[in-house]
This record gives structure tokens, sequence and C-alpha cells, in this order.
């Protein structure tokens, strides 16, 4: 979210930013002329709910003064001259209540400026490959790679049917040695992240309010692509003393978290840290819940792109003068886990037009699948400054100087759970059918060399 001041002061940076995401130019002039006007009814209507409580304060005033003269009658009509003025300032009031209100509804629906090294571009066409990792798997001439969902089928480890029965399409069920292989990547990116990384593990709640929602901008410009929640029942009054003891309040509606970066990012939501704790590295693997509203037809078979999937997510609270630095370390963060995975990958910068709605500068990791034939993303790890911080009022106390200012966030991947089960079988995969387990999962795999079709 941006500081209508510095819109004011920046407006021309403003729409450059806007531009560069691909508005069109009177697209954003159109926007902060708009931001402006929104503005200027917000001051007029404080200037206006100002200037009747100085005339309330006034007659209030007059009132004392006729009542300590003994001026009973003066006393009586100003009284009545009060009263009549109600209505005025619950109009006034309101007013000025949606004044503010719809100022800061278009504020939260304005995306990020982005960074001036971010390329211009309007597509992932434009993104900028940074490096590389490794080499593409070698297989036999004889061996066309296969696809994970029918690697996982012919394994019997990977049941969509039966995902479909229970939950319809985008789910599925992994069962046996597939399904440990996923918890054992799960619990190597933990241990790698917090044992060697330096984060902190936290297990966050998966339901959260509308608040940390915004604070993290999935709402209100993404409320299509989440799920939503009522909490089922209505606590009745009459068998507790304390009916909102247990936190909810009659059809108390919460959201399923799309990542843990809403939980982890508003751990530190309307607080003032010390600026000695800076950087807060916290880790988290959950499951994520997303609805996929925007991505109609896109991969429609297996389990790249799901409603329900598990991650381990990277956040960071950050100074701001150290933001940029600790944007490259996350990124070397996530990269590390492909490499000792073994799998090839490259990491792209993105273009203004591919970023994501909150971010300043993006990086998106992206591994090798051969049973696709292409590159796809795996890890996007984005630096977004104040942006979020400002939507939670998340800031930090300067250990020399006075007042406070905000911190900076980032997140990032590190990693899907279901992507890189995928490029480890498709990696991974031999011509008989068996997926060989890489080296560095057989701790947590029982000593596990080879994952073989069920007999």
């Amino acid at each position: 979210m941006h500081d209508i001041r510095w819109i004011r002061e920046n407006a021309e940076a403003l729409k450059e930013g806007l531009r560069k995401r691909g508005a069109i130019g009177l697209e954003a002039e159109e926007t902060v002329a708009k931001i402006f006007a929104l503005d200027d009814d917000r001051k007029e209507q404080i200037a206006a709910a100002q200037k009747f409580q100085e005339q309330r304060n006034r007659l209030s005033k007059e009132i004392g003064i006729a009542m300590k003269a003994k001026d009973a009658e003066r006393a009586e009509a100003l009284k009545a001259e009060v009263a009549a003025l109600k209505d005025q300032a619950t109009g006034l009031e309101a007013a000025e209540k949606r004044a503010v209100e719809a100022l800061e509804k278009a504020l939260l629906e304005l995306p990020n400026v982005p960074l001036d090294d971010v390329p211009e571009g309007k597509n992932d066409n434009d993104n900028l490959e940074i490096r590389r990792f490794g080499e593409k798997p070698h297989f036999p001439n004889s061996f066309k790679p296969k696809e994970h969902y029918d690697i996982g089928e012919a394994l019997g480890m990977m049941d969509f049917e039966a995902a479909a029965r229970l939950s319809g399409a985008r789910f599925v069920v992994v069962k046996g040695k597939l399904a440990r292989l996923e918890r054992a990547l799960m619990q190597f990116m933990l241990d790698l992240h917090t044992d060697e990384h330096g984060y902190t593990e936290i297990d966050p709640p998966l339901l959260v309010r509308d608040e940390a929602m915004i604070g993290t901008a999935q709402l209100p410009k993404f409320r299509e692509d989440q799920f939503s929640v009522t909490a089922g029942r209505h606590i009745d009054n009459r068998q507790s003393d304390n009916p909102t003891a247990d936190g909810l309040s009659p059809n108390a509606e919460f959201w399923l978290i799309p990542t843990a970066e809403v939980s982890l990012t508003n751990l530190v939501r309307e607080q003032i840290l010390d600026e000695a704790s800076l950087p807060l590295r916290f880790t988290a693997g959950t499951p994520c819940f997303r609805a996929e509203a925007g991505a109609a037809g896109r991969d429609t078979r297996g389990m790249f792109r799901q409603h329900q999937f598990a991650k381990v997510e990277l956040v960071s609270i950050a100074h701001p003068d150290k933001s940029l630095e600790e944007h490259e370390r996350m990124t070397a963060c996530a990269e590390e886990v492909l490499k000792r995975l073994g799998l090839h990958y490259r990491t792209m910068l993105l273009c203004t037009g591919d970023m994501g709605f909150a971010s300043q500068k993006t990086y998106d990791v992206e591994v090798w699948l051969p049973g696709q034939g292409r590159y796809r993303e795996i890890s996007s790890c984005s630096v977004c400054g104040e942006f979020q911080a400002r939507r939670m009022n998340a800031r930090f106390r300067p250990a020399e100087g006075k007042g406070t200012r905000f911190v900076h966030t980032l997140n990032g991947s590190g990693l899907p759970i279901g992507r890189t089960l995928i490029a480890v079988m498709e990696n991974y995969q031999t011509p008989d059918g068996s997926v060989t387990v890489p080296e560095v999962l057989r701790p947590y795999m029982g000593g596990l060399e080879r994952i073989e079709a069920v007999k």
C-alpha cells in the first residue's frame, strides 16, 4: 500500500510504475487523478467535520458561561441549538468515514512500483535469465521421459480418480513410498532452512482473518482466488458467561491461507520492533489452498497446479537498507534446495509485466522437467519494500534517531512440495518405471534407494 503523501509528491513516478506494469498511459493518468479526487474529498470531509466540532465546542463553552451567569433562558436556548445539530453531526461523521474508506479502498488496489533494475516487459517472454545450475539429465536414446502423472499412476501411487470422487478436479491422492517421499522433501527442506540458513521454524494458523489477507495483499484485489470458510455453529449466550471465549463470533468467517506467507508475515503486524532484532527470518511447512480462478484450462492434468498443496515458505522481515541484500540471500536459500537434490534449474529476473501485485522485484527459479521438456517455475522470491508493512502497520524503532520506520518484507518458496516431487520423479525416472531416490533424501526414507511399482 502506498502512502498518499508519497503519491502526492511522486505522482509521475507512480504513473510510470503503473505504465511499466502494463497500464495504458491514459489509464495511469486516470488512476492517479481518481486517487487525488478521493484524497481531496477526504480532506474536505475532515475539514467540514472539524469545523462543525469547533462550532459545537463554542456552543458548549457558551452554555457554561450562561449557566455560570445563571442565565437559564440563554443556557436552554443554546442546549436546544446543540441538540438540533445532532443529526448534522451524524451525517458529517458518516460522510467522513465514507471518504476515508473510499480512499483506502483505492490505495489497497494499487500495485507496488517496480525497482529501477527490473526489466520492462509484458509477460514471461520478456524475463531475463540470470544464471543456471547443473545439466539436464541424460536418458537412453530409446527412452522418452514420461510426465509425473504417468510415472505415478504406473507405480500405483498416484490416484487422481479417487481424489476426484472425494473432492473434484485439481486434487490427488498420493500413496505409499511417494507419500513418504513428499514427507521426506518437507523434512529435508525445513532442516536445511533452519539448521543451515538461519530461519526459525513456525507452525502457524491455516485460518486467518480479513486483516491478515489484506496485510499481504491477497485481499481485496485477489478475492476470487481464495477459499473462505464460515464457522458452522452459533455461540449460545445462555450456556456461556463469556460467549466469545473461544475466539469465535456467530458465523465467523476465515480464509484458508494460499501460502504461509500470510501467516508468517503477519506475525509482525501492528508491532514496533527493535532495530537490533532485524532481520527476522521465518519458515513454515504447511498445506496451502488456492481457488486457481485465473488458471482455467492450465495444467488441468496431474498435480502441478492444485487447489490444495504443501509448501515450505520463507519470509524475512528486514531493515530497509538491507532488504535487497536479503533478497539475494533468500533466493540463494531456495536454489540450494535444488542444488542438494541435484536438479537442473535456471534463475530468472521477472519483467515488470510478470511480477506479482505486491512485489518490487522478483526472481523466479525454474526447474527443468524432462517429461514436459521445459522449465517450470518452482520458486518465486520477492522483495516488497514497505508495501505490505504499511498495510500491516509493521514498524521498527531505529537505534539512533526518533520515531519509527516501516520494515521491509520479503517472501519466497523454499520450495513447494508437490512441484519438487514432480521434478524428482521426472528427473530421477528410469526406463524400467522406477524412480531413484536422491541421495540427500535417503536418510529420510529409511535408506530406500529406489521406488518401484506396487506388486
